[in-house]
C-alpha cells in the first residue's frame, strides 16, 4: 500500500513506520521541518515538508495514496485552544484534503479516555456514550464526531481506533505517568496496549475492506492494577497511603475488545504487561 502518515516522529509513529517498511509498504510522512526527519529518509521514507493547515501542501502529497493514518496530536498538558487546533481542526483539514484527493481510506487514532470514567456495569464498548473529562480526550471526541460526519455526508473512508494506555519498546510513557498514578486507588485496573499491538491494529484498520465508519477499541487481554505497575517498577513505596481509601469504578479504563477481535481478527502479540516484560519488550 501507499501509506501517508502524520505523527511519524511521535511515540506511536516512530515505532509504526519501521513495521510498515518491513512489510514492503511505501510510506510518505508529513513533517513541519524536514531537517528533523533525516533518519526517516535514511530508512526509505518519503518525507514531505508541509503543514496540516496548508491544503496546497497536502494536495500533491496525497496523490496516489491508498490510506491516510492520522497519528499527530497534542497530548497531555495542553490548554483547550491548543488541543482544539491540533486535534480537531487539523484532523478535519487532513480529512477534507483526503476527500479531495480521492484517498479511499482514513485511519484516525483516538483514545479510550473518550469514555471518561467508564461504565459502572462492565467494560466500555464502542457504542457507549462518550464522557471525556480532560482537554485531550475531549478534543478526540469532537474530532471523532467531525470525521464521522464527513464519513456520513461525503463518504470519507473512516476507521477509528481507540487506543488503551500505550507502552513498550523503551517508551517512557509508564514511568512518566507513575507520579499521577500514585494518587489512584492501588486496586484500580487499566487496560494497556503494547506498541507492537498498536501497529497491528493500525495496519488491520488500514488494510481491511468494508469497515468504513467503524470504531475499534484496542487493548491487551489482561488489565493490570496500579499496585502491580508500581511493584514491577520497584516504586511501591511511592503509592500515596490515602489513595487506598478512595472509592473507584472498577470498570474505569477497561474496554471491550470483542469487535476488533471478531471483525479484524486482532489478537494481541503481548496479551499482558507481564508477557511483554518476560519477552524483554519493555
Amino acid at each position: 500500500m501507499n501509506i501517508f502518515l502524520t505523527g511519524a516522529t511521535g511515540k506511536v509513529g516512530s515505532r509504526f513506520v519501521p513495521r510498515l517498511l518491513q512489510r514492503g509498504h511505501n510510506v510518505s510522512v508529513l513533517v513541519r521541518n524536514a531537517t528533523k526527519a533525516g533518519m526517516l529518509e535514511q530508512q526509505g521514507v518519503n518525507v514531505i515538508e508541509g503543514d496540516l493547515f496548508q491544503p496546497e501542501s497536502l494536495a500533491y502529497a496525497l496523490r496516489g495514496i491508498d490510506v491516510v493514518v492520522h497519528l499527530a496530536a497534542q497530548f497531555r498538558g495542553v490548554d483547550e485552544a491548543t488541543a482544539r487546533k491540533s486535534n480537531i481542526d487539523a484532523s478535519i483539514s487532513l480529512a477534507e484534503a483526503a476527500l479531495k484527493a480521492d484517498v479511499p481510506r482514513f485511519v484516525f487514532a483516538s483514545t479510550n479516555l473518550v469514555y471518561g470514567n467508564g461504565n459502572t456495569s462492565g467494560p466500555s464498548r464502542e457504542n457507549d456514550p462518550l464522557q471525556p473529562v480532560s482537554p485531550y480526550p475531549q478534543s478526540k471526541k469532537k474530532a471523532e464526531e467531525a470525521l464521522l460526519q464527513l464519513h456520513r455526508e461525503k463518504g470519507l473512508g473512516l476507521r477509528i481506533v481507540r487506543l488503551a494506555f500505550v507502552y513498550g519498546e523503551s517508551d517512557p510513557h509508564v514511568t512518566e505517568f507513575l507520579p499521577m498514578m500514585s494518587k489512584w486507588q492501588p486496586a484500580k485496573r487499566l487496560h494497556m496496549t503494547h506498541h507492537a499491538d498498536v501497529s497491528q491494529a493500525l495496519l488491520l484498520a488500514a488494510s481491511t475492506p468494508g469497515i468504513d465508519g467503524r470504531i475499534y477499541n484496542v487493548a491487551d487481554d489482561s488489565p493490570i492494577t496500579v499496585a502491580e505497575l508500581f511493584q514491577l517498577h520497584h516504586q511501591s513505596d511511592r503509592l500515596e497511603a490515602e489513595a487506598a481509601q478512595q472509592p473507584f469504578n472498577p470498570w474505569d479504563m477497561i474496554v471491550d475488545t470483542t469487535r476488533i477481535r471478531n471483525e479484524l481478527n486482532y489478537r494481541p502479540i503481548y496479551p499482558s504487561f507481564y508477557t511483554a516484560k518476560d519477552a524483554g519488550a519493555l
